[in-house]
């Protein structure tokens, strides 16, 4: 055995001797990335260190494998150096992840806190409670006690009311006994007596014995009839007071069953209360789960083109899609400017009439300064001519004429590309929707239309004419303009053009400023607000609309629904613009719509999706409230 192969057993002894962990390299560190502290590293470091050295004096032995084995430690040293980047890269993220966790844990201290809170509350109220039925059982306990304490008492008077009757009847009685008898020896010691007959005396009072026991057998009778009969006047006073109490223990029960009703209704809440902690916590548990960390947008400031400064005028309140979008922008554009040739799309009937070429087309490379400057020159001379050509045509056309019949379809992709690119540009927006049958042109020509009719307006105001009016014209302007806007979409408008609750209406305001546009076509926030509110009351009318219709987007509408429908939520829409709305839901020429109360109002009918689509590219708002006003 020669001094190589013996080396080399005696490498494989030292191997099977100290087998090396799974995962470590050369030098110790974990080939998957291990999350041990750096004094654990070192450690393993010193340890992995003598094979190390062996496989190093292998390298300088083995002259033959040593670019094998070189190209071997290279490869390990390669991956321990990415390795320990990706180790240095995650840290951050578990520092963020263990804050995350610190504030999630925060969090559901602090929901805790409050639950306890609200507990403590409702066991509070709930003693309140219970005490409140307590003392309500007590005071009709209270109340039923003095009620048999009052029969009672009625009772002991009835008896002695009786006993004083019966004395006094039987008092009355020898009363007049006595007084008979004292009668009796009156008339026996009177001289007149003497001269009158006794027979008429003794037949005088026999008739009155007779009427005597007469009246006696009636009072008897009386007696029989009327003895437990008690006086009216204490039986309505007992009456009264029964009433009373009777009155008390209605409301008492009343009050009760009010009370064991809410009782009922704060232990539901409580179990309801219950239930929604505990699917909050298990969704923040989920969301503990699933979530990931905020995107690091300082990142794109090495990025985008103009350095930290244009990234922060970018993003200045942007939100993350927003700032995806501007972010995709400058990415494309970098390409866009890349491309030398745009690839043909052929003559296929779905590619657009100004975009139908065989073969490669030639990049313009304009910049979105000149393109903006060019879509102004477009939409100025379609607005001049008669617009009796489509707008895609026209386009192709003007095209034409200001670049020639050669040049005109590689302007023609140059600009379909920029357009299509450059979402948040207002202008190349715009003009993209109404290229691509997304929206009429009427749409954009009416908005600028309302621009010039607003300032105008204010300048009419401008009675100095140095650009000036104050807050409270230009208040009463924006009334006028928008009769129908909400108070708070007036106030929208009044904030972002400078007025503050604080201020005073004799506050001026430079009005020219605010329709003013930036080379790129960017406009001032308050001509933006004004395009926000329209969209927005756009989509709230035709949301009415559907709603109104009660139908589902898969359904049909007939015309003559359609037509309905539109008068219910709208009153106010004249006959003229209400046949324009439904040509344009139903993609049919105003002549040839029915007439109102024509049977084929019910026979003609489309998706209401495609209607509801139709509607939302077109130049559609209410034109007056939907109750008309009572006339006085």
């Amino acid at each position: 055995m020669d001094s190589s192969q013996s080396r080399c057993c005696s490498f494989s002894s030292v191997s099977r001797t100290h087998p090396r962990p799974s995962g470590v390299t050369m030098d110790g560190f974990s080939i998957s990335g291990s999350k041990s502290t750096q004094k654990h590293t070192l450690s393993q470091k010193r340890k992995t260190l003598p094979y190390r050295e062996i496989f190093e004096f292998f390298i300088e032995d083995f002259k033959t494998y040593k670019p094998l084995l070189s190209s071997i430690k290279n490869a390990y040293e390669v991956m321990l150096a990415h390795q320990r980047e990706k180790i240095r890269a995650l840290e951050p993220l578990k520092a963020k992840l263990v804050t995350v966790n610190e504030g999630c844990n925060e969090k559901i201290l602090a929901m805790r806190a409050e639950e306890r809170n609200e507990l403590s509350m409702l066991k509070t109220e709930k003693m309140h409670l219970l005490k409140l039925i307590d003392k309500k059982n007590e005071e009709k306990i209270s109340l039923q006690s003095e009620v048999t304490k009052l029969r009672k008492n009625l009772a002991e008077e009835y008896l002695h009311y009786l006993t004083e009757r019966d004395a006094r009847k039987i008092l009355i009685a020898d009363l007049n006994e006595l007084r008979y008898q004292r009668e009796d020896m009156t008339l026996a010691q009177s001289p007149e007596v003497w001269g009158e007959d006794p027979v008429m005396l003794t037949l005088a009072l026999k008739m009155a014995r007779q009427d005597l026991t007469r009246a006696q057998m009636e009072l008897n009778t009386m007696k029989a009839n009327f003895g437990d009969v008690v006086p009216r006047r204490d039986f309505e006073m007992q009456e009264k007071t029964n009433k009373d109490l009777q009155e008390q223990l209605d409301g008492l029960k009343a009050d009760y069953e009010e009370v064991r009703k809410e009782h009922e209704l704060l232990l539901q809440l409580h179990m309801n209360t219950l239930k929604e902690r505990d699917q909050f916590l298990s969704e923040l548990h989920e969301i503990q789960r699933t979530s990931t960390p905020r995107p690091d947008w300082t990142k794109c400031e090495d990025v985008v083109a103009g350095g930290p400064e244009r990234w922060q005028m970018l993003a200045e309140g942007k939100n993350s899609d927003q700032l995806v979008d501007i972010l995709l922008e400058e990415i494309g554009e970098g390409l866009l400017r890349e491309k030398d040739f745009f690839p043909g799309l052929g003559f296929g009937e779905s590619i657009p009439a100004f975009l139908r070429f065989e073969g490669p087309v030639q990049n313009k490379k304009p910049t979105k300064k000149d393109v903006v400057s060019l879509l102004k020159d477009v939409w100025k001379e379609r607005l001049a001519g008669d617009k009796k050509e489509k707008f895609p045509d026209f386009f192709f056309s003007f095209l034409e004429r200001r670049f020639g019949p050669r040049d005109a379809i590689a302007w023609a992709y140059t600009l379909f590309e920029n357009i299509k690119l450059f979402r948040s540009n207002e202008v190349m927006s715009q003009f993209y929707a109404v290229l691509m049958g997304k929206r009429k042109e009427s749409v954009y020509i009416n908005q600028k239309e309302l621009l010039a009719y607003l300032l105008k307006e204010m300048t009419n105001a401008d009675s100095q004419n140095e650009g000036l009016i104050t807050m409270e014209q230009f208040s009463t302007i924006l009334k006028n303009t928008f009769p129908l806007k909400k108070g708070e979409h007036i106030q929208e408008l009044m904030e972002i053009g400078g007025w503050h609750p604080n201020s005073s209406n004799a506050d001026l305001l430079n009005y020219r400023s605010l329709f003013m546009e930036d080379e790129e076509g960017h406009s001032e926030p308050f001509v933006q607000k004004l395009w926000e509110q329209y969209m927005d009351e756009k989509d709230e009318y035709l949301q009415e609309l559907k709603q109104e219709l009660g139908m589902e987007l898969r359904d049909e509408v007939t015309v003559y629904k359609m037509r309905v429908a539109l008068m219910n939520i709208d009153p106010s829409l004249d006959k003229q613009t209400l046949r324009a709305y439904l040509s344009q839901a139903f993609q049919l020429l105003p002549s040839e719509l029915p007439e109102e109360g024509n049977e084929k109002e019910h026979s003609i009918a489309t998706g209401l999706k495609t209607a509801m689509e139709q509607l939302q590219a077109a130049d559609i708002k209410r034109m007056g409230p939907r109750e008309q006003e009572p006339a006085n």
